[in-house]
């Protein structure tokens, strides 16, 4: 049977505001340990290390061109893709999606048609400090985090009195249903008690989409025994454990389909684990260069020469984009809105 090793970096839970991980993701490929081996063997004969490890490799200038030489022959020859999400980004979309939407919602707007949401997001994540004042939106993404975790009548006070500090009248589409209602729909749905800020489920459910339609059949997942990954082991168990049937179109490209062909999960010794290193090298330049385009880090590899490595439908990222018609076109017809309030219902157990 075919199998995929995961593996993760950048998770810090519900915490999307850490200042020393802003981006999170994960990778997929589906590659036997044989073939591991001997390309870790090809691209560096003289690794003393007991296991692979691309933060530790990538210190190294002399290591650069064996590690774009590695990911080349990845991307090339191996059914594989990574996702990538800029954290406080996600942050902004999930206050759209929880302290906006709602409010449309019950007035019979689809919020999701299209993207619009991840559009409204867009526009608040990198024009919000300039129009709601920078300390006052910085106190409603904090605000808005701690509320989605504590869930209390204090913090979600305190919500409705951040959102009403900022220069909301700006953009009042976005912030009004919080700031001049104090909407009873939102305020409900971020007191949800099975939602939460944690985007493991988000980052797992991208790379679940493109596994299966790579999958010639049913798959397996295997993956390394870190404890961040224990979130996304539980969440693996679950889709595998879901047996009713359902579609849902997710993008322009991408439909995700109820029952899973994935079968089997399980975790593994990243050590005794060829693959699941490879895993790890992916994902790591990823967030690296993730960083480096940022601006927030140096050093490593170069991040304009690593992307021009890959396929379109090999890397998947959740930025925020200013291309607002590139995103309608992307998202038309999907049903994101749909898809969320099933995964909600039936895998995460809350209902909207």
């Amino acid at each position: 049977m075919e199998c995929f090793r995961i593996d993760e970096s950048g998770y810090t839970g519900f915490d999307l505001l850490n200042a020393d991980q802003r981006f999170q993701g994960a990778a997929a490929i589906a590659i036997a340990d044989d073939d591991a081996k001997r390309l870790i063997k090809q691209h560096f004969p003289k690794l003393q290390a007991p296991e692979l490890k691309y933060r530790s490799l990538s210190r190294r200038e002399t290591n650069h061109p064996r590690l774009i030489g590695l990911m080349r022959d990845l991307l090339s020859d191996f059914k594989c893709v990574t996702c990538v999400c800029d954290k406080r980004f996600m942050l902004t979309l999930m206050f759209v999606d929880y302290a906006v939407e709602p409010y449309y919602y019950e007035r019979g707007f689809d919020f999701y048609a299209d993207g619009q949401n991840y559009a409204m997001a867009s526009m608040l994540h990198m024009a919000g400090p300039t129009l709601l004042g920078k300390p006052q939106f910085k106190r409603l993404m904090v605000s808005f985090q701690r509320a989605m975790k504590e869930k209390t009548d204090g913090v979600l006070n305190e919500l409705v009195a951040a959102a009403r500090g900022t220069n909301w009248g700006q953009i009042p589409e976005v912030i009004g249903p919080l700031a001049r209602y104090a909407d009873p729909e939102c305020l409900e749905a971020i007191a949800t008690p099975e939602l939460s800020t944690d985007v493991a489920i988000v980052v797992l459910q991208s790379l679940i989409t493109r596994m299966e339609v790579m999958a010639d059949g049913p798959y397996r997942v295997e993956h390394d025994q870190s404890k961040n990954l224990a979130t996304y082991h539980e969440l693996l168990q679950r889709f595998i454990y879901y047996n009713d049937t359902a579609q849902f179109r997710a993008t322009e490209i991408t439909t995700l389909s109820f029952p899973l062909k994935l079968t089997e999960v399980k975790q593994v010794d990243s050590k005794k684990s060829p693959a699941v290193q490879l895993a790890d090298v992916m994902i790591g330049a990823a967030i690296e260069a993730g960083n480096n385009l940022a601006g927030l880090r140096s050093g490593g590899l170069d991040p304009e020469q690593l992307l021009a490595l890959y396929a379109d439908e090999q890397f998947i990222h959740m930025l925020p984009s200013i291309d607002f018609e590139e995103q309608r076109r992307f998202r038309q017809g999907t049903q994101n809105g749909d898809l969320i309030d099933y995964l909600a219902a039936n895998l995460m157990g809350a209902k909207r």
